[in-house]
């Protein structure tokens, strides 16, 4: 294997600068051409896009540095993927992509001659076309960008597991300044250089974001350079303006950082010793639109924050500009790039790689066709043993995570189990005994003692969420499985995050070439109804809220309110594609209501009566009490006793709830329920109580064009509480069985009046409640321990 870069001979430059020409002159294209897209004829007005917004400043940075590691792939036969970081960055992928001929192979009508690139130009970032990011319509990608900071920990997600894979990734310096990319650049403490890929980064310091300069490229040389010291990288720099000298430089560069690559990689392969190295990165600096006008109407244009957006944004009024536009075009020289026919000289096209290593065409960024489904254990034999509901107790979650144990043993190549230093707080330690926690950083030696730490751990813990849901999003998108479970209240850290892979989701399955992938499983617990010690701070369920924003294609609601509809739930989650499933249970000890059989039916149904929880068989009820939440289900419960034990001849009907999205039509979402299977459950005319695990509107928002609409009454937090007990918290909220019991008797007609002793005696025993946590600082006995006397 060579050791050294080699020198590019002038030939090469000249190849290499007339590829990048081509690309760059197809991105300027896209941002301005309609029609006669090779400049055969003087440019007319009408072949100018009317555009508000243009997508230039990053473009030539990333097709320089695409087709560079294009140079690589051919001459060291990599695998290797690209992602682009800056926003707006697609031009300067598209460019290359198409040039390569996969996106021609992927839409036949965007050919490669000149009726092809008339098409491509038409649609790029127009009505009824195609993004301005490296949407899910591009080939070779699996990070859009739309949203920034996810780059880096989106590449070492697809990294980990595929040893042979270097992950490219343009990170733009505006990109570098927010939050998930700042603590993304830890991620290679978690590279194993024997069982996983590389990641090879290029901070690209063109200098400004919209109209500011960027932080990282205002401070000095050295600064910079101690900074990613500092973060564990051996930075690389490349400097400069002049095309044919950071030609050279960018050749020996890369090429440096590849043989780095490859030698780190043997080295730890050959000895079995998986020791952290520096791996290195490159900081590219060329300017803001680099070969675009570099001055408008006297004022700066490349190299400042004006090549951002629109360089020429009067083209269309402004004879001038327009002048301007095709002198700029014309520079690109696209008679010396395509033929007559429009199509890139063939030896120019011999530069691109062929076949699968073709970036744009890589498997890996179209995961679902490397995906294989998990060996799956039966979630039968993790059942919590139930033969009377609600009767015994048991951690939820802890069955759960002997499940998740035994789905890594059985998968140790493609299954991950991610979470903020929380897994042993959430009851799923279990998973250690199949592999350790990922750690490639010091090592101390009480470390031997409970850390669980191991370089070859598949447990990937990091106290920064934005970095695990780009790992996890990363690895899913390239054809693996993962599980995330993290605090109820701080998975809000992620609420953009999710937004942007439920994005990701909805638009991939408008592509009929994307393959499916694994869906993202999303365990929320640590709950806001067991806070006691946390306090308000850690009182938040409204992420369901954020989710259901979300396209009904892509997104999924459990609420399992014991172990054995957890294990359920999460088996059925663990075999899907293609969603994110929000799954929310608790991790504490509580009431067991149904045996794994009971459990199987009632999640494949999503909802439905508990007959042994009502007393209204044969008749019309008059009242219906209904649960959504391991918590919110006991508390109801417990309200059917009170009300059966002081109104015998009530009837009462007691519904539970899974699957939220069963609360919708089936018009508005795939799982909801037909209006004649609602009513049926529901009743027409009857009152309906519904306590609820979140914010209570969010069940009136579901369920608003329901026929008995009128009559549900939802309980839900209300934002109140601090350093509350878990019934003294409820009380504050009024999901308590107290407060269920007062408000049943307000609706049902006959108990208004007859039911004002028993009002009575409820408030009573909420203020006896109350009295005796503030003393004691636990529930009374009687009423913590409650279980389900019939």
């Amino acid at each position: 294997m060579t050791t050294q870069p080699t020198q590019l001979t002038q030939e090469e430059i000249s190849n290499i600068d007339a590829y990048w020409r081509a690309c760059n002159y197809l991105a300027a294209g896209m941002i301005y051409l309609r029609d006669n897209p090779l400049l055969r004829e003087p440019l007319k007005i009408e072949h100018v896009k009317s555009r508000l917004l243009g997508h230039w400043g990053s473009s030539p940075g990333l097709s320089f540095t695409y087709i560079h590691l294009n140079r690589l792939i051919n001459k060291y036969d990599l695998n290797a993927i690209f992602l682009a970081g800056p926003g707006h960055g697609a031009p300067g992928v598209l460019g290359p992509v198409y040039l390569e001929g996969a996106y021609s192979e992927t839409y036949p009508n965007k050919s490669e001659d000149e009726h092809g690139m008339r098409q491509f130009f038409k649609e790029f970032s127009f009505p009824g076309g195609i993004g301005s990011h490296c949407t899910p319509e591009t080939p070779g990608s699996i990070h859009e960008g739309g949203e920034l900071g996810y780059s880096v920990s989106h590449a070492f997600g697809a990294a980990y597991d595929n040893p042979d894979l270097i992950v490219a990734v343009v990170v733009g310096d505006g990109e570098s300044e927010t939050a998930p990319l700042a603590t993304s650049w830890h991620s290679n403490k978690f590279l194993n250089p024997i069982r996983d890929g590389a990641v090879l980064p290029i901070l690209h310091l063109n200098g400004y974001k919209i109209n500011n300069p960027t932080i990282l490229s205002r401070i000095p040389h050295e600064e910079l350079e101690n900074l990613f010291k500092g973060y564990g990288w051996t930075p690389y720099f490349v400097e400069g303006s002049d095309p044919d000298t950071m030609h050279q430089a960018m050749a020996a560069t890369m090429e440096q950082c590849v043989l780095e690559i490859r030698r780190i990689q043997q080295e730890a392969r050959s000895s079995g010793e998986p020791v952290r190295p520096r791996w290195p990165m490159i900081v590219l600096r060329s300017p803001k639109g680099w070969t675009g006008p570099k001055e408008v109407d006297g004022k700066k244009v490349e190299g400042f924050w004006r090549a951002h957006q629109v360089p020429l944004g009067n083209v269309r009024d402004t004879p001038e500009h327009f002048k301007q536009l095709e002198d700029w075009l014309r520079s690109y020289k696209p008679e010396e790039l395509f033929d007559r026919d429009g199509r890139l000289l063939p030896e120019l096209k011999a530069l691109a790689p062929k076949g699968a290593r073709r970036m744009s065409a890589n498997p890996h960024a179209n995961g679902g066709l490397l995906r294989k489904a998990l060996h799956m254990p039966d979630c039968r034999d993790y059942a919590a043993v139930v033969t009377k509901p609600g009767t015994t107790s048991a951690e939820n979650t802890r069955p759960l995570g002997k499940f998740l144990r035994d789905i890594m043993s059985l998968n140790m190549h493609n299954f991950r189990v991610f979470g903020p230093d929380e897994n042993s707080s959430n009851k799923l330690d279990n998973v250690y005994e199949a592999s350790k926690k990922t750690w490639l950083a010091d090592y101390l030696p009480e470390d031997a003692d409970g850390g669980e730490l191991s370089p070859d751990g598949r447990v990937m813990e990091m106290l920064s969420e934005h970095t695990l849901e780009g790992w996890l999003e990363g690895y899913l998108l390239t054809g693996r499985h993962g599980f995330f479970s993290t605090y109820e209240a701080f998975v809000h850290v992620i609420d953009s995050m999710f937004n942007q892979h439920a994005k990701w989701l909805a638009m991939s399955k408008e592509v009929a070439w994307r393959a499916p992938v694994s869906s993202l499983n999303l365990l929320i617990t640590s709950t806001v109804w067991r806070q006691d010690h946390n306090g308000f701070t850690h009182q938040d369920p409204g992420f369901l809220d954020v989710v259901v924003n979300k396209s009904p294609a892509v997104t999924r609601i459990y609420l399992p309110p014991d172990v054995n509809c957890l294990l359920t739930v999460a088996n059925h989650c663990l075999n899907s594609t293609d969603y994110i499933n929000v799954i929310v249970c608790d991790k504490q000890k509580h009431l067991q209501f149904l045996d794994m059989d009971a459990a199987i039916k009632h999640c494949t149904k999503g909802i439905g009566i508990w007959g042994w929880a009502s007393n209204d068989q044969g008749v019309e009820p008059d009242l219906v009490i209904a649960s959504a939440g391991d918590i919110p289900t006991k508390e109801a419960l417990a309200a059917v006793v009170l009300l059966r034990e002081n109104f015998p001849e009530l009837n009462i009907r007691f519904i539970n709830v899974v699957d939220l999205y069963k609360l919708t039509p089936e018009s508005e979402h795939p799982h909801g329920l037909s209006d004649k299977d609602f009513d049926s459950l529901f009743t027409l005319d009857k009152p309906i109580l519904f306590n609820f695990h979140g914010y209570p509107w969010l069940i009136h928002r579901l369920a608003y064009r329901r026929n008995n609409h009128k009559n549900l009454h939802v309980r839900g937090y209300k934002e109140k509480g601090s350093i509350n007990t878990p019934l003294e918290l409820a009380i504050q909220n009024e999901i308590d069985r107290f407060s269920l019991v007062i408000d049943a008797i307000n609706r049902v007609p006959a108990l208004r009046v007859a039911g004002a002793h028993v009002k009575e005696s409820m408030r009573d025993m909420q203020i006896e409640c109350r009295n005796y946590a503030y003393e004691h600082g636990t529930d009374l006995p009687e009423v913590d321990n409650w279980v389900w006397p019939y």
